[in-house]
């Protein structure tokens, strides 16, 4: 096995610890990760396997990190969106490492992850590009169900911060999207 099947079986067994599982009784985490890996596919065409391997840690052991151990409201969040970002990576090289992939490889995964120089690191805007289109085409619809007391103007608000991440290429796939007519009539309004 090469290290970047090895590492592929070691990042994908890490998923499958996730005690949240999806409908068809998959670990969640590992239904988001083939959706983070199809996404970056369709993005960069010809993805190289490092680049793949690193859609794949996007939301790498997420699930120990619950958003309730960090304070509620905006600032909360964002610390713990930011201490994510940072352990994933970490982990991912880890993983990367102990899989025998180069340790250049390994730490240009780490930057990937950790979302560092986005608009100006290729890598790191496509796993953006990625991970925008994973939430419009398959969390959207659970995330405004969730947060039905929000107004309006606070979905528009998102889609438009959602957006104004994502890369042009990332853009023409939004659009292709088949969206629910609520759900696009928010995109369509964000974008005017």
């Amino acid at each position: 096995m090469d290290a970047y099947a090895a590492a592929r079986a070691l990042i994908d067994a890490a998923h499958t610890a996730d005690p949240k599982t999806t409908a068809d009784g998959r670990a969640a985490e590992l239904v988001y990760a083939e959706r983070m890996e199809a996404w970056v596919a369709r993005v960069v065409p010809g993805a190289s396997p490092l680049l793949r391997l690193a859609a794949r840690c996007q939301h790498l052991e997420r699930w120990q990190v619950p958003r309730a151990t960090f304070p509620e409201g905006k600032a909360g969040y964002l610390k713990w969106r930011q201490s994510l970002y940072v352990r994933q990576a970490a982990r991912a090289q880890e993983l990367l490492l102990a899989a025998g992939v180069a340790a250049s490889e390994a730490d240009e995964v780490r930057t990937w992850v950790s979302k560092t120089a986005l608009k100006t690191n290729p890598g790191t805007q496509a796993l953006e590009d990625a991970a925008c289109l994973v939430f419009l085409e398959n969390e959207i619809a659970d995330f405004a169900a969730q947060h039905a007391d929000y107004p309006r103007e606070k979905f528009v608000e998102i889609l438009r911060k959602t957006w104004k991440k994502m890369s042009p290429r990332a853009h023409e796939l939004a659009l292709a999207l088949p969206l629910s007519p609520g759900i696009a009539a928010l995109v369509h309004e964000a974008l005017a």
